[in-house]
């Protein structure tokens, strides 16, 4: 099974690149395993306004930071009694019996109405997974979920008619109990299973989770509390697992841009409980568009339930040396804000306004145990050449870490514009570094600023030498190649970059292939430190000049399936052209300063098996470094391949 790395950084929302409602928390052999439904934007034909789910994922972490996506589990069209184009696959959950997983999830059957609860059968957490050909009889309705009790037996919620239980047989794929033949609200006659739980609320309940903890059974669910209102989480407790409940209170209050619904599970992990709920982050415009996050949770000497308040930051120790997104803020001052970097492509995430003197923004559960003396710090931000701001140490009128005086023009060389032209990448020298975990408050000292993001490095070794028969890597966290094979730079005489015309560099790289396939000249297989490959210190290194050099590199991916509709996006300082499996697909000409993602191909296939990438770049009396990834429609890095050289 393919399985994608996740950029999660212990920040909500959890998943990164993709809509993830309903999520669903079991601890397996010591590790998080998250059962979400997944939300889609509704195809043609389809309710425009409307929830829209054909799959389903497994996500999974040692750490509540870093999430594998182990791919899709279940598609509708694989049901054998489902509607295959109902796009009503709504929560979902998973439990473990005697060595087995067994998932539960809704979905509109081929015939009658409403909606029926099906069981897929796995030996593995994450699959593959044996579909029954028939649902649960006597179960109609949504959002089911097995709690396992002590002795063994598992009991089934679901919300339908109320919100539901039933015991269910040892196999776990029907009730223990005899049906009952009710009247349904069109005047016909169902068999129904189980009873309605007794003691909650009045008013609009679904999504129940129940477990146990210290001999009390919880039974938690959505719960509309007011009229015209949106969905709290609230709670009933009992000394059994069917009830009655005692109906407590709420666990998590509405949404505050009244997000209509919520819908979670609680897990203890590691001696921790926490929540899992969904919100959308992603989506504010249109609340059928959900993503999952996480908080911990408390509980009462008497077994009661702490009220949980929402956060930006999540949960879970943020390693300095990861990229610190600080928009999912702990805490942040009066008149400091958010917003979308890119509001047409939501999942590129957000950055922080302080539009005055003194805002300020803070990110706690920072481990700065991995930095050494001579680290520095990266920011990505957007700023005037009146602003500075301070990088400090535990709260606003900390110890300084960083500062950052800018003057836009005067400072080349020390930072990147992107794309944009609008966000400057500064890398700065730090006063101090901190030990072990502490909070980081950045702090606005001048005009206005924007933060997207920061990120702590000990001073890179430029590259480490690979053996040939080193195992294969994968590519960095965003998606960058860092392992190449360089041939040894060719000197040239290049006086002026006003040469790179087009018509000269393909002259040029055409003796570039040549030298590659001649193998006459010596060849290095390197990894970068960095995500920008730094040609210049290559040629100081093992070269004879490092200006005016024609350098050839060549690496090799490896798909476990084909890979379609991708573009490689690269950047380089000086002129460069690139080759996929001996097909031209992208030309960088002119005299160019190395920017990521500078110039991107059209639409390519990464085939499964192996892929040649290979480039040559010419620079002349200035420096020479390049990058390369490959992207998707949405610029999104595509990191599911490995590198074997």
């Amino acid at each position: 099974m393919l399985c994608l790395a996740i950029t999660g950084q212990a920040q909500n929302p959890i998943i990164r690149d993709q809509f993830a409602a309903d999520p669903t928390a079991r601890v397996f052999n010591n590790r998080v395993y998250v059962y979400p439904s997944h939300d889609i934007p509704a195809p043609e034909g389809q309710r425009q306004d409307w929830f829209c789910m054909a799959d389903y994922h497994v996500f999974s972490s040692d750490n509540l930071t870093d999430w594998t996506d182990h791919g899709v589990i279940v598609s509708q069209e694989q049901v054998p009694w489902g509607k295959a184009d109902a796009y009503s696959m709504w929560a979902p959950d998973c439990v473990e019996k005697n060595g087995r997983y067994y998932f539960y999830f809704p979905n509109a059957p081929r015939s009658g109405r409403g909606f029926a609860i099906g069981v897929a059968v796995s030996d593995a957490p994450t699959g593959p997974f044996r579909l029954e050909t028939e649902p649960i009889r006597g179960v109609s309705g949504i959002d089911p979920c097995v709690l396992l009790d002590d002795d063994g037996t598992a009991y089934l919620y679901w919300s339908g008619m109320g919100i539901r239980g039933a015991r269910l047989k040892d196999n776990m794929t029907e009730l223990a109990d005899e049906l009952q033949t009710v009247t349904t609200p069109q005047g016909g006659s169902m068999q129904v299973g189980g009873r309605q739980m007794e003691g909650l609320p009045e008013g609009f309940k679904e999504g129940p989770f129940a477990f146990k903890r210290d001999g009390w059974y919880y039974l938690t669910f959505p719960w509309v509390r007011q009229e015209n209102g949106t969905e709290t989480l609230a709670y009933a407790m009992a000394r059994s697992p069917l009830g009655p409940w005692d109906f407590k209170g709420i666990i998590m209050a509405e949404h505050a841009n009244r997000c209509w619904t919520n819908h979670h599970s609680i897990v203890e992990f590691k001696g921790q409980w926490y929540i899992f709920y969904h919100h959308n982050d992603y989506s504010p415009q249109m609340d059928k568009r959900r993503s999952a996050r996480i908080e911990r949770i408390s509980f009462n000497p008497d077994g009661t339930i702490q009220e949980v308040k929402p956060t930006h930051r999540g949960v879970g120790i943020t390693a300095a040396a990861s990229r610190i997104e600080v928009d999912r803020y702990s805490a942040l001052s009066e008149g400091a804000s958010i917003a979308f970097v890119d509001s047409l492509q939501p999942f590129r995430g957000w950055y922080v306004s302080l539009p005055v003197k003194g805002a300020w923004v803070s990110y706690g559960d920072v481990d700065f145990s991995c930095l050494g003396a001579d680290a520095y710090v990266v920011a990505h931000l957007r700023a005037n050449a009146n602003t500075q701001l301070s990088i400090r140490e535990a709260s606003a009128k900390g110890r300084i870490m960083a500062e950052v005086p800018i003057i836009v023009e005067s400072q080349q060389g020390t930072f990147r514009r992107d794309q944009r032209g609008q966000w400057l990448t500064l890398a700065l020298p730090l006063s101090a570094v901190p030990k072990g975990c502490s909070t980081l408050v950045v702090t606005c000292e001048g005009d206005a600023v924007d933060i997207d993001w920061l990120q702590f490095k000990n001073k890179p070794l430029y590259f480490t030498p690979v053996d040939a028969k080193a195992p294969a890597v994968k590519p960095d966290e965003r998606g960058f190649i860092r392992r190449w094979k360089l041939m040894e730079p060719l000197p040239q005489d290049i006086r002026s970059n006003i040469v790179f015309t087009d018509s000269w560099l393909r002259d040029k790289f055409a003796e570039a292939q040549q030298l590659q396939r001649n193998g006459k000249r010596k060849w290095y297989i390197l990894d970068s430190g960095d995500y920008n490959f730094r040609l210049f210190h290559f040629a100081e290194k093992w070269g004879k000049q490092t200006y005016g050099n024609l350098f050839c590199g060549t690496t090799v991916i490896e798909c476990a399936e084909d890979i379609e509709g991708v573009r490689l996006a690269a950047g380089s300082n000086g002129a460069s052209m690139w080759w996929l499996n001996d097909e031209e697909v992208l030309l960088l000409s002119g005299d160019r300063r190395m920017v990521e993602d500078d110039g991107v191909s059209p639409r390519l296939t990464l085939h499964k098996g192996r892929n040649t990438l290979r480039f040559a770049l010419v620079n002349g009396p200035g420096l020479s470094d390049f990058c390369a990834r490959f992207i998707d429609e949405r610029g999104i890095a595509i990191k599911n391949y490995t590198i074997v050289r």
